[in-house]
């Protein structure tokens, strides 16, 4: 319901802040002060530093945060590629066959990540494509939980296409795979980035499917994150998060440039 009234626009709006300070604000507020905390023992933590910070970015936490980059990374990769191409090949079809299909590249993501993993596990644990203990079923299942993501993505961006360039391209001679790579990639550029930076936040904060496969070697921040707090290193939990946090930050930041970038040159 619409609101005309300033004095409740205000009054709804303060409403709305409070909640998110309580409900988000809060719980970032606690963990980034665990994160630097040497003691908790009253209402305010004591003993700040930077000790948790130096140990996640050392030894095996460090290691977490290179698995966790390279499988977002490499995941979000191999979804954009699968899912704009199965977003692009959808549109030769009638919207019959768009509609099924396109119902079952969404499946994925209506099951519960644990059960993607527990089917990974049962599937790739006898020969002959035995993937168990291996980093590629971490890849595998990263990219079956972000591939629909992309896919929706890519699959609004196309449907929001005008056809008129691409007609006009091919009346004046434009190959398929010319009028693929000047013409329609570059018109949904910003649905690839938003795709890609979507599947990477997904992939870096996996947990269900990841904790069931990940083999020795292999741990994600967000395992690492679990398995400290279920220690009750909460301080290097905490630190390991704010960390995620960042990196994920970050990384969607650098996307989101880069396709202003090519959009400003376009």
């Amino acid at each position: 319901m619409l609101v005309w009234s300033r004095p409740a626009r205000w009054a709804l709006w303060c409403a709305f802040g409070a909640l998110v300070a309580v409900f988000y604000g809060l719980p970032l507020a606690v963990i980034a002060l665990a994160s630097v905390a040497g003691e908790w023992n009253g209402i305010f933590p004591s003993k700040l530093g930077l000790l948790h910070y130096r140990m996640a970015l050392s030894g095996d936490l460090r290691d977490q945060i290179r698995a966790s980059l390279l499988t977002g990374l490499g995941a979000s990769a191999a979804a954009l590629l699968a899912g704009s191409w199965a977003a692009l090949a959808l549109r030769a079809h009638t919207e019959a066959v768009r509609k099924w299909l396109s119902l079952a590249f969404f499946i994925p993501s209506a099951v519960p990540s644990v059960s993607v993993g527990l089917g990974l596990l049962v599937a790739f644990s006898q020969p002959p494509l035995l993937l168990n203990g291996t980093t590629l079923i971490v890849l595998v299942a990263h990219f079956v939980l972000v591939f629909a993501f992309t896919f929706g993505n890519v699959s609004a961006g196309l449907h929001g296409l005008m056809p008129e360039f691409e007609l006009v391209a091919r009346s004046l001679g434009a190959t398929p795979g010319y009028c693929l790579r000047r013409i329609t990639l570059p018109l949904i550029a910003p649905q690839l980035a938003t795709a890609f930076s979507l599947s990477f936040a997904l992939s870096m904060g996996e947990l269900g499917a990841t904790v069931m496969i990940y083999p020795p070697g292999w741990m994600t921040m967000p395992v690492g994150i679990f398995s400290l707090s279920d220690r009750g290193e909460v301080f290097d939990g905490s630190a390991l998060s704010i960390l995620l946090i960042l990196i994920t930050l970050v990384a969607l930041l650098v996307v989101a440039r880069l396709a202003e970038q090519g959009h400003d040159r376009r």
